[in-house]
C-alpha cells in the first residue's frame, strides 16, 4: 500500500459545514447507497473538488473512505492535492499490472483512502467499462464504507454513464450561470439511458453576493451566513 501526505485546502468553519449538509444529504438518500459517482457537464465545473472535499468529510466522521480518480483521461488529482511519490494508480491495476493493494494509497487523514488515475491509457473507455473495473468495485464494498468516483464531465465523454452502472448513484456538479437548460439536460439524458440513479445536483461557484436571480433571492432567504460562504468559497473556486 502506497503512502502519502495530502495537499489539504484551508477551509473555514462554514465551509465544513457545507460538505457536513451535503454529506447528511447523501446518508437520507438510503442504506444502500454507498458507491457514488461525481459528474458534471463540462470541465472546470468543481466536481473533483467537491469530490475530494466531500471525501474528507465522510472519513472525519468516522466512515472509512475511498476515493477514486476515475478520469483517466484528464486527471487533476494527482497534481492537486499528493505530497510525496505515488508511483501507481487505477490504470495500473485495470490493464493487470498492479493489483489493488498496490495501487491505493493510505493519506494522512484518518479513514481517508485515495487511488489516483495513474498514466493516461488509449482506451479508458474501455478500462471503465471492463470486467476488472466492476470486480474492484465490488471488493471495495466489503472494506470500505463509502466510495466515491470522480468521473469525467458527461457532456465530453461517456465514461460517466459507463461507471454510473457499477455505482449506486450520481450526483452532478453544475457552475451556476454557466450551462445551459438544453445543455444540462442532454447531459441528465445520457445518464438516464445508461441506467444510472441521479442522486441530485450541486450546484457549484454559486455569487450570492452581487447581483442578479440567485444574489437578490437567496441573498435574502439565507441571510449572510450562507451568502459569505458560497460567494467567497465557490464564489471563487475555478478547480475543475
Amino acid at each position: 500500500m502506497q503512502q502519502f501526505e495530502i495537499n489539504k485546502r484551508d477551509m473555514d468553519f462554514r465551509s465544513k459545514e457545507a460538505f457536513k449538509t451535503l454529506r447528511t444529504n447523501i446518508e437520507f438518500s438510503g442504506e444502500d447507497i454507498k458507491v457514488i459517482a461525481f459528474t458534471s457537464t463540462t470541465p472546470n465545473e468543481g466536481k473533483s473538488s467537491v469530490s475530494f472535499e466531500l471525501a474528507i468529510s465522510f472519513a472525519q466522521a468516522g466512515k472509512k473512505t475511498l476515493l477514486i480518480d476515475a478520469d483517466l483521461r484528464k486527471s487533476v488529482m494527482r497534481s492537486r492535492y499528493k505530497k510525496g511519490n505515488v508511483k501507481f494508480g487505477l490504470t495500473n491495476c485495470l490493464v493487470g499490472k498492479k493489483v489493488f493493494s498496490d495501487v491505493v494509497c493510505e493519506t494522512d487523514v484518518p479513514n481517508f483512502y485515495m487511488v489516483f488515475a495513474g498514466p493516461v491509457p488509449p482506451n479508458p473507455s474501455e478500462l471503465l467499462g471492463g470486467n476488472k473495473f466492476k470486480k474492484l468495485i465490488e471488493s471495495c464494498r466489503e472494506v470500505f464504507d463509502v466510495i466515491i468516483v470522480d468521473t469525467p464531465p458527461v457532456g465530453s465523454v461517456i465514461d460517466a454513464a459507463i461507471v454510473s452502472k457499477v455505482c449506486d448513484g450520481i450526483i452532478m456538479v453544475m457552475e451556476a450561470g454557466a450551462i445551459s437548460y438544453r445543455f444540462a439536460q442532454k447531459s441528465k439524458e445520457q445518464l438516464d439511458v445508461a441506467g444510472a440513479k441521479i442522486l441530485g445536483v450541486v450546484l457549484n461557484k454559486v455569487n450570492l453576493t452581487g447581483k442578479g436571480y440567485y444574489g437578490k433571492y437567496y441573498g435574502k432567504y439565507y441571510g449572510k451566513y450562507y451568502g459569505k460562504y458560497y460567494g467567497e468559497y465557490y464564489g471563487s473556486d475555478t478547480n475543475k
